[in-house]
């Protein structure tokens, strides 16, 4: 299942052991069919850490970018259910990303994943967006690697929401970038995640990465 849009809801957050079983509860029956049923969104993937901060992460897709900020997505947030507002105040560590996919290699949707952020500098993102699919091009061609993506952020859209409490509104990963890859386990997807964060990028610092495994995908069409 490669991406087939080039927009991107990215959300990592922990949440409280005790709250943990009803967050997962929440996501599983009401909130990934949720945003998958908003006109424009095509998918949702959930994953939960291997070896990763935060511990759960989701990602959104999109037929484009200007779905992100569409009425039907804005009236969704302005709504939200009341057991979304009282699981979201429990969100901790949150990282809220709108983006937009600007490059994907390979093909193929794997059980295991590395995400890997990265924090721009004020200058030539084109320079740096080339550097790093040089470096994914590479990557994909690895046994066990099937996949990689790089979303860019887009700072004014990429902010918590009101519901989650414990986060800062002027966060700087706002303008981070954010890179997925699929791999077929988490020995590959650590590699790679080690791969992207130390190689030479210009325009671009590795702030952070993890591995995760698949929870479950939601598509459009199974709704």
């Amino acid at each position: 299942m490669a991406l087939q849009g080039t927009g991107m809801l990215i959300v990592g957050t922990d949440i409280p052991a005790a709250e943990e079983e009803e967050f997962n509860r929440w996501y599983d029956r009401e909130h990934v069919a949720e945003r998958v049923g908003i006109p424009g969104f095509l998918s949702a993937r959930r994953y939960i850490a291997v070896t990763a901060s935060p511990k759960y992460i989701s990602f959104y897709e999109t037929e484009d970018f200007a779905v992100l900020s569409s009425p039907a997505y804005k009236q969704m947030l302005a709504n939200q259910t009341a057991w979304s507002k009282a699981v979201m105040a429990n969100f901790k560590n949150v990282k809220r990303q709108v983006a937009r996919t600007t490059a994907g290699l390979g093909a193929g949707l794997g059980g295991a994943a590395a995400v890997i952020r990265l924090r721009p500098a004020d200058n030539d993102s084109a320079t740096a967006r080339e550097a790093l699919k040089a470096v994914l091009a590479e990557l994909v061609t690895q046994d066990g690697t099937l996949a990689a993506h790089i979303m860019e952020s887009d700072p004014e859209l990429s902010k918590p929401l009101a519901e989650h409490k414990d986060a800062p509104k002027d966060a700087p990963e706002a303008k981070d970038w954010i890179v997925l890859v699929d791999t077929t386990s988490a020995d590959v997807a650590a590699a790679a995640a080690k791969a992207v964060s130390s190689a030479t990028l210009p325009g671009l610092k590795a702030i952070d990465s993890g591995t995760y495994a698949l929870m479950w995908v939601l598509g459009k069409a199974e709704l």
